[in-house]
Order: structure tokens, then C-alpha cells, then sequence
């Protein structure tokens, strides 16, 4: 069976601080938190809510997706650690007051250790819910202090570390004229379309839901479907960009992948450690997704200190320097961006977390 969500970019073993194993028989809550590193804070990263076909698998991901998320707060510069928890259900009808409190409250006892937000499966509205039973919570509603939707800068510094892209690749840092395929336009990938539009790109997309499509083109009707996300890789365009779960980049993907550029919002896109090594030998150039999605948490993080959103949004527009400056290591060193990136993430967490020691 392939692996749906992606490989952790890194080769080697987990290194985990602490990985929590929640259950609420009461509630029916089945979760797992997973604190990658506070080497420069408190670990920070959204809840996923997902019907896994079993706990192994959560667990896979969640581990992945957590150690993804320290890189991911160390390129952003944030003073904050990478974490990440799953719900296992169906948020569709398995979400629920009781199960989202009893939630928090495992969050509270790890005592400023993790803090949570949204991810695919909850919203701002669920965050409400569980800061009931906890503080250490962000991603909150306006109404109730918080930064709203952070799909909103997610997509916009998808689209930075895209126009960067462009930048090395074409001499240009606009997407005007190119032809840009979208997988996935639900929370992130419908708003990462609008920055595209505006930017006078042709877009493609392709979703598994029907609803998301239609809310694309009844803005856009002027946007390509293609059938599914196979359909998308083998469609001949200047810019792929995963929107949806990761994994999407394989052996086989790679090789029959027409982009000369890929950038996305979706994590852990690259399926296996090598992927990246087989994207640079086709000539792909690759924006590594930690880098780029960033803005979302960016968004979030900023929430913590009182949110600012002009504040959140200069932040995030630095995500383009950032991925130019990781496209020029990579150039200098003879590396993958993949790599480049992960060295700069290192670094940081090396030379700023001997400062700090493990947070207790």
C-alpha cells in the first residue's frame, strides 16, 4: 500500500521528545500528540481530525507531520518548537463537544509543553471548543480574540515561495502566463487559486470533492478540471502544486511529472527520502513544503503575542526571500533544496536550542 501522507524529509529515525496516547472512553476520543522538539519553544502545530484505518497509521502520521512542523518553525524564524496532534474519526460524524474538551484537557496537562490549531478536519470554530478546557490553544475565531481562517496566509505564502520559484527558474517573480495545476483546493488550494488569478496564471485544478470544484468555478469558471490528481501530474504544466495530503511525490509520480516546478501547501509531499535527489536530476525545481506552507503558522503563531494581521502577513511575504535564499544554498552547495533547507532548519535549532535546554 503506498503511503498516503508522505515520508518525514528526513532519513533518519524519529528523535520525539514525548508522544501522548489519548483516550476518553466517555467521549469516545482516540488522539495522539506527538512533541517533535521545543529546542526553540513550545512545540506549536495544528490537530488533524481524520478517519485513519487504524492507529498505527495515525501514529505514522502524526510523528511525520510533527517533526515537519520544528523545521517548519525554525525556517520561519519563530522562537517556537514543532508538535502535532491527530484525532482519529471522521470528523464528518464522529466530531463532538464532548470529544474536542476531553481533547483539551489532555493539551492542558502537557502544561505549556504543546500548543494546538487547526488543521485538515477542524476549524477555527473547534479551537473555541477545546480552549474551554485549555490555554495553551491558537487558531482561534476572531469573535473570541483569535486569527481567524490560517488557510488565509498559508495560501499566500504558497504563493511568495511560488513567485520565488518562478524568480529562479524563468527570471521573474510572476506567474503570468504560466500554467499552474492545483490538487486540492479546499481550505488552502481554493485561495492559493485567487493569488494565481490575480496574478494572471491559467489554472488546472483537480479535488476529490465535487462541492470544492464547484465553489472554484462558480468564481472561476474560466479554470481547467482534470479527473483526478494522476490526471494532474501527467497534464502538461509550468507549476504543480499539491494542495491535498502528502505523499503525491513518488518513483513513479516523478518520472511521469510534466512541472517544472513544484509548489505546494500540502505536507510531507515527498513520499520517500531520494525523491527530492530524482526531482533535481529531472531538472524540477522543488520548494520544500515546510518553507513554503509556513504562512499558516506564521498566522497562528503571531496569536500567542495578540494578533496582529498586517503584522502576521509582513512576516509571511518574507517566506519569497526565504525560499530564494534556500534555492541559492542549494545552487552553491550542489544540493537539493530539500537539503539545503533542512540544513538551515538545523542550524537554527542547534545553535539557538543549546541556549535553551529541553522546556519543562
Amino acid at each position: 500500500m503506498p503511503n498516503v501522507f508522505g515520508a518525514p524529509h528526513k532519513g533518519t529515525e524519529p528523535r520525539h521528545e514525548q508522544v501522548v496516547f489519548c483516550q476518553d472512553e466517555a467521549s469516545g476520543l482516540r488522539a495522539i500528540i506527538a512533541i517533535y522538539s521545543t529546542a526553540l519553544g513550545p512545540a506549536l502545530g495544528g490537530t488533524r481530525f481524520y478517519p485513519y484505518g487504524s492507529e498505527d497509521e495515525a501514529l505514522a502520521d502524526v510523528l511525520n507531520l510533527s517533526r515537519g512542523m520544528a523545521y517548519k518553525s525554525a525556517m520561519a524564524g519563530l522562537d517556537l518548537g514543532g508538535g502535532k496532534a491527530v484525532i482519529i474519526g471522521d470528523p464528518a460524524t464522529d466530531k463532538s463537544e464532548a470529544k474536542l474538551r476531553a481533547y483539551g484537557r489532555f493539551v492542558q496537562s502537557l502544561n505549556g509543553r504543546y500548543y494546538t490549531a487547526c488543521d485538515v478536519g477542524t476549524f477555527s470554530e473547534d479551537m473555541d471548543v477545546v480552549a474551554r478546557e485549555t490555554s495553551f490553544v491558537t487558531g482561534r475565531t476572531v469573535a473570541h480574540g483569535g486569527a481567524g481562517d490560517s488557510s488565509i496566509l498559508t495560501a499566500f505564502g504558497v504563493f511568495q515561495g511560488m513567485r520565488a520559484a518562478a524568480d529562479t527558474m524563468w527570471g521573474s517573480p510572476t506567474l503570468q502566463g504560466k500554467r499552474v495545476g492545483v490538487e486540492g483546493v479546499g481550505k488552502v488550494g481554493h485561495r492559493l487559486v485567487e493569488h494565481l488569478r490575480e496574478d494572471g496564471a491559467d489554472v488546472v485544478i483537480c479535488d476529490v470533492n465535487e462541492p470544492a470544484i464547484d465553489r472554484v468555478r462558480s468564481t472561476h469558471p474560466e479554470v481547467e478540471v482534470v479527473a483526478d490528481s494522476d490526471a494532474m501530474i501527467r497534464t502538461e504544466l509550468d507549476v504543480y502544486a499539491p494542495c491535498a495530503l502528502g505523499g503525491s511525490l513518488n518513483d513513479d509520480t516523478v518520472t511521469a511529472l510534466k512541472a517544472k516546478v513544484v509548489c505546494g501547501a500540502a505536507n510531507n509531499q515527498l513520499d520517500h527520502p531520494g525523491v527530492e535527489k530524482r526531482l533535481a536530476d529531472r531538472g524540477v525545481l522543488y520548494a520544500p513544503d515546510y518553507v513554503v506552507n509556513s504562512g499558516g503558522l506564521i498566522q497562528v503563531a503571531d496569536e500567542i503575542e495578540g494578533f496582529n494581521f498586517d503584522r502576521a502577513k509582513a512576516r509571511a511575504a518574507g517566506i519569497h526571500d526565504t525560499t530564494r535564499k534556500i534555492f541559492a544554498l542549494g545552487a552553491d552547495e550542489g544540493v537539493p533544496p530539500a537539503a539545503a533547507a533542512d540544513r538551515l532548519a538545523e542550524r537554527r535549532m542547534s545553535e539557538i536550542g543549546r541556549l535553551r535546554g529541553i522546556l519543562v
